[in-house]
């Protein structure tokens, strides 16, 4: 069986260059590189992955370190990252965090002793100094929808804060005054910024913020149902309610709906991130847009472009939300 080194001595180039064609490596001439595919050819050489990592020191394996494996969002992520990659013949592997410190910490740790070219990490337990930190270790580390400004060359984010400024201006807009509010885990930063915005948008419209119409939930279902409950038994009189991500809203949809309520005419909703399954809910549901899709893309493109010096890449860091109305938050009558 024919060898890189035979391949490169028929073709009267260095190693390095053979490795270069073998990893589609944008800085090779086309003159150089049909010598060393004619070379392959008619030495019918068949590189596996495994040459082409001896011959790069690269494994051409890119690892995703999530914060859970289920859910419309990071389904959407995954797959727009790994669709991305593969087309560029490179590989995933992927593990969760759990939203876990120690967990994240493990995750990182995994990919690296993988041999990982590169991590592309949604992380939300991890302290900002623990990522400068690991920032610096041989393993290149991308982060998704989060921002460290100490290494915002590898942040892929979105502007949380005037997400969650959209939501409530929506709801004044329609009319609505009595606006109460579902958050998600404050600890992490999506969340938090995303209340920033609630507060920004009731404080321009001198709307004070009341913490009789706060609750704070767990992103999924579950928050959305036993943040409308605490509401209603604490006899809240709200005509509008606004959720930090779509699960949750859909879980309060499914509650108000449980309880008696003739959706949108007695409470108006909306939720953020306009995860697939919104359009098809009863009413429609208006959201914020979050494009996972497109951002995990860009996070790709980014490992792409830094990684394997793929030339011709432009990748946009940071990304606008966008309000998305649908029959959930009609006009105040």
């Amino acid at each position: 069986m024919a060898t890189i080194y035979q391949v490169s001595e028929m073709a009267g180039v260095s190693l390095s260059t053979v490795s270069r064609v073998l990893n589609d490596n944008d800085y090779v001439s086309k003159k150089t590189k049909k010598k060393v595919l004619e070379a392959m050819k008619e030495l019918g050489y068949q590189p596996s992955s495994i040459a082409r990592s001896l011959a790069s020191s690269r494994t051409n394996s890119v690892g995703i370190l999530v914060s859970e494996l289920d859910g419309p969002f990071f389904g959407q992520m995954m797959s727009a990252i790994e669709e991305q990659l593969r087309i560029a013949g490179k590989h995933v592997i992927i593990t969760p965090g759990h939203s876990d410190e120690k967990k994240e910490k493990n995750g990182f740790e995994f990919l690296t002793s993988r041999n990982c070219d590169a991590i592309i990490a949604h992380v939300e337990a991890v302290s900002n100094e623990y990522l400068i930190e690991l920032s610096k270790g041989k393993t290149p580390i991308y982060l998704m929808s989060r921002y460290v400004k100490e290494i915002e060359q590898n942040c892929i984010s979105l502007d949380n804060v005037m997400g969650g400024y959209l939501a409530t201006k929506a709801m004044i807009n329609k009319g609505h005054k009595r606006i109460a509010y579902i958050a998600g885990p404050q600890f992490k930063e999506d969340a938090s910024d995303r209340l920033k915005g609630h507060k920004k948008a009731l404080a321009e419209y001198n709307l004070t913020f009341d913490e009789s119409l706060y609750y704070v939930g767990d992103f999924k279902e579950t928050g959305g149902s036993d943040g409308l409950r605490h509401f209603i038994q604490h006899k809240a009189q709200i005509t509008a309610l606004v959720c930090a991500n779509d699960e949750m809203a859909s879980g309060a949809m499914k509650y108000a709906r449980e309880h008696g309520f003739n959706l949108p005419k007695d409470l108006a909703i909306i939720g953020f991130d306009n995860v697939i399954f919104t359009n098809y809910l009863y009413p429609t549901l208006t959201t914020i847009d979050n494009p996972v899709p497109e951002m995990g893309r860009a996070a790709a493109n980014l490992v792409l472009k830094d990684i394997y010096k793929k030339s011709g890449i432009t990748v946009n860091q940071v990304f606008e939300p966008k309000l998305i109305l649908r029959d959930s938050t009609p006009d105040i009558s």
